[in-house]
């Protein structure tokens, strides 16, 4: 069975996965260095557990978790509820339940049930059965924890349910004129969504608007992210050399803003060597999915790469001053326990498509 998995492995898949893993473990210690090691200790534990989730996944094969999408989906929906009546509350915001000494966030559990629950819903219709029905029920599927995650507060988390429904949506042959009206209703409804925005939330465009506008307030993280980025040159100050992230100026640098601890330690060549290996990541993903015959399959790649992808996006442009700071990690690199684990679960699916040999 061993030497079956081995051989079934997308070796460059995976590979892509551990150097992202053991790079952000790596500077997670840079980034923490002074606070006596806790928070590197504890990402080894979770990267040894994410690692060995995502084989086990690999090898249960992702049609098991399709099958049991639906249940997955309706224990999310019961812990971002739960969350919000025994939630921990944490730098004001409500998105963590306990279980012994682990604390987790059903938020990042709901998205990758709620992919399982589309994949298998949108998979098991075709596009002109009763297409309209179709699309409503997957948008509710969406916007139910979407709403609930937004409760806590957590946009940016929440925004991701967008990209994700989009892109499955476009496998799925939605016709573009759903995708235009989408377009055309999200722009009229924009000035009505600002007037639902929290007053942080607005400040933080606003910097993003005008970084001069709070420098010492809202904008500072964003100017220190910026300045230790720009730092590091071509080669950067070295490992365990950054000025900014060691002297602690930039806030959440081992979590939110992790980029620009390697941007200034490594420099522009270390954030190539980032951008590379998710490169690396997004090519093998697509490939899988430009291979498989199976619906369900290219749904449920669709979602986790979108979600991916936008992650990224959007937190290497919040770090270096091209996106408003909205508190998304960098997937696989950031600090965080909940996170690296579920996304490393949600990259075995995509491993166990390829291992099914439904592809190739």
């Amino acid at each position: 069975m061993w030497r079956r998995l081995l051989k079934d492995i997308h070796w460059p898949f995976i590979f892509s996965i551990l150097g992202l893993a053991f790079v952000g473990t790596i500077f997670i210690h840079s980034a923490a260095y002074h606070d006596g090691g806790t928070y590197e200790t504890k990402q080894w534990f979770w990267f040894f557990m994410g690692i060995g989730a995502m084989f086990l996944v690999s090898m249960v094969g992702y049609r098991t978790f399709l099958s049991l999408a639906y249940v997955l989906y309706a224990v999310a929906m019961v812990s971002l509820i739960w969350v919000h009546i025994a939630g921990q509350t944490r730098l004001g915001a409500q998105r963590w339940l306990s279980l012994g000494p682990i604390a987790f966030q059903p938020s990042e559990f709901a998205k990758m049930a709620t992919i399982l629950a589309l994949a298998n819903f949108l998979g098991s219709h075709y596009r002109w059965e009763k297409e309209n029905r179709i699309i409503l029920a997957a948008v509710v599927l969406c916007v139910l924890p979407f709403l609930l995650i937004v409760k806590q507060p957590d946009l940016g988390s929440a925004l991701l349910y967008v990209p994700m429904l989009v892109g499955m949506f476009f496998i799925w042959g939605i016709r573009y004129r759903y995708f235009i009206g989408a377009c055309l209703a999200g722009l009229l409804g924009a000035p009505f969504f600002w007037g639902f925005l929290k007053g942080y939330q607005k400040e933080r465009i606003l910097v993003f608007l005008d970084p001069s506008r709070d420098p010492l307030g809202a904008g500072y993280t964003a100017i220190q992210s910026q300045i230790a980025v720009g730092s590091g040159g071509l080669f950067g100050k070295g490992y365990l050399a950054g000025t900014q992230s060691q002297l602690q100026f930039v806030p959440e640098h081992h979590t939110d803003f992790i980029f620009c601890v390697i941007g200034e330690e490594w420099g522009f060549l270390g954030a190539i060597v980032i951008l590379v290996l998710y490169g690396l990541l997004f090519k093998t993903a697509f490939a899988i999915l430009d291979h498989t015959t199976d619906m369900k399959a290219q749904l449920l790649i669709t979602g986790v790469i979108a979600v991916i992808f936008t992650q990224v996006f959007v937190n290497l442009g919040m770090t270096v001053g091209l996106m408003p700071i909205t508190g998304i990690t960098l997937p696989l690199v950031s600090y965080g326990g909940t996170s690296f684990i579920m996304t490393c679960v949600s990259l075995g699916l995509i491993s166990s498509i390829y291992q099914t040999r439904s592809i190739f």
